[in-house]
C-alpha cells in the first residue's frame, strides 16, 4: 500500500470516528429531549392557545358638541378622576339658566296662590257673617208678614200694605239665598286655588327634574377617567363634533388586574380544579416564567360563544376536539405583571 493510500485510509477512519461521535451525541440529545418531553407530557397539561387579557373599555360621550380640549396623549397613564377631554358647554349652560329661571317662576307662583287662599278665606268669613245678617232680616220680614197677614184678615190692613210687606219678604229671602250662594262660591274658589297650588307644586318638581337634567348635561361635557388605567390610540382632535353615545377612546383598566385565558382541549381539563397553580411563559419574554392560579372555567366551549355556533345535527358529522376557555389569575409582583400587555400570546402549563 502506497503512502497516499495509507493517508486516505487514515482520513476515512477519522471521518468515521467523528461521524460516529456526532451521531452518538445527536442520539443522546434526542433521547434526553424525548425523555423531558415525555416527562412534561406526563406531569403537565400544556397549551400554547392562550392570551393575556385585561379589561379594555370604551370612553363614550353622553352629549353632543364640539371638543374644546383634549388632556391626554396616546398610551398615557391616567388616574381615576383625571380630565380626559372637554366638550363646549355654552349651549348646555344656557339651557341650565333657562331651566333655573323656569323653576324660580314656578316657585314664585306658590306664595301668590297662598295669598289668594288667605284673601278668599277672609272674604268667605265676611260672607258667612252676611249670611247671619240676611237670615236675621229674613226672620224679621217673616214675622212682619205674618203680623200684616193677620191684620189683613181682620180688615185692619190694606191689600197694598200686605203686598209691600210680601215684597220686602221676597227681597229678604233673595238676599239670604244670595249670601248662601256667595259663601259657597267663595269656598269653591278656595278649593280651586288649592288645586292650582297642587298643580304648581307638581310643576316645581318637574322643573327641578329638568334643572337636574341640565346640570347633569353640563357635567357630562367634562369626561373624566373612570379608574386608573392607560389610554389607547387617540383618534379625535380639538374642534371635532361628537355625537351622544360616540366612542371617543379606549382605556385599559389597570386597577382590575390581568389574567390569562388559556384554551385547553376538552380532554385536558378533567383533572383541573379552581385554585390549581399554573405557569405562564409568553412569547414576548421567553424563558421568564409567570405564576398564576386557575380562577374559573368557561360554562361552555369557545365555539358555543361564536357568532354562528356549529350544529352537529345538520349535515355530515366530523368530531372535532373542542376547547374550554380557562381563566387564570396572574400572581406575583406587580412589577413583573406590568410587563404583560393584553393580547400577548402565552404558553400555559398546569400540573396534572
Amino acid at each position: 500500500m502506497t503512502s497516499k493510500n495509507k493517508q486516505h485510509a487514515k482520513t476515512d477512519r477519522l471521518i468515521t470516528i467523528i461521524t460516529g461521535w456526532i451521531a452518538g451525541i445527536i442520539m443522546v440529545v434526542l433521547a434526553i429531549w424525548g425523555l423531558l418531553t415525555l416527562r412534561t407530557l406526563y406531569i403537565y397539561e400544556e397549551t400554547n392557545d392562550a392570551q393575556v387579557e385585561e379589561y379594555i373599555n370604551p370612553v363614550t360621550t353622553r352629549v353632543t358638541g364640539y371638543i374644546t380640549k383634549i388632556s391626554y396623549e396616546e398610551n398615557q397613564d391616567v388616574k381615576k378622576g383625571d380630565t380626559l377631554l372637554v366638550i363646549d358647554n355654552n349651549e348646555f349652560k344656557l339651557q341650565q339658566q333657562e331651566a333655573g329661571a323656569a323653576l324660580s317662576n314656578a316657585e314664585a307662583q306658590v306664595p301668590v296662590l297662598e295669598s289668594n287662599v288667605n284673601t278668599v278665606s277672609k272674604s268667605a268669613e265676611a260672607l258667612q257673617a252676611q249670611i247671619a245678617s240676611s237670615k236675621a232680616r229674613l226672620w224679621k220680614q217673616e214675622q212682619e208678614y205674618a203680623r200684616y197677614q193677620k191684620l189683613f184678615d181682620v180688615e185692619s190692613a190694606t191689600q197694598q200694605q200686605l203686598e209691600n210687606v210680601k215684597t220686602a219678604l221676597d227681597v229678604a229671602k233673595a238676599d239670604y239665598q244670595s249670601a248662601i250662594d256667595n259663601y259657597a262660591a267663595a269656598i269653591s274658589r278656595i278649593q280651586d286655588i288649592k288645586a292650582q297650588k297642587a298643580v304648581a307644586l307638581t310643576e316645581i318638581q318637574r322643573r327641578q327634574a329638568m334643572l337636574g337634567r341640565n346640570n347633569l348635561d353640563v357635567t357630562y361635557t367634562v369626561i373624566i377617567a373612570p379608574y386608573n388605567g392607560k389610554m389607547g390610540r387617540r383618534t379625535i382632535q380639538e374642534g371635532q363634533v361628537v355625537q351622544a353615545g360616540q366612542t371617543l377612546a379606549f382605556i385599559v383598566n389597570q386597577s382590575a388586574g390581568k389574567w390569562v385565558t388559556a384554551n385547553f382541549k376538552e380532554t385536558q381539563v378533567s383533572k383541573m380544579h379552581i385554585g390549581q397553580k399554573a405557569e405562564i411563559e409568553t412569547d414576548a419574554f421567553p424563558g421568564k416564567i409567570f405564576t398564576g392560579s386557575v380562577e374559573s372555567f368557561s360554562p361552555a366551549t369557545g365555539s358555543r360563544f361564536s357568532l354562528l355556533p356549529p350544529d352537529n345535527a345538520s349535515g355530515n358529522f366530523v368530531k372535532i376536539v373542542q376547547r374550554i376557555p380557562v381563566r387564570i389569575k396572574l400572581a406575583g409582583p406587580v412589577a413583573e405583571t406590568v410587563l404583560l400587555r393584553a393580547g400577548m400570546n402565552a404558553t400555559v402549563s398546569i400540573k396534572k
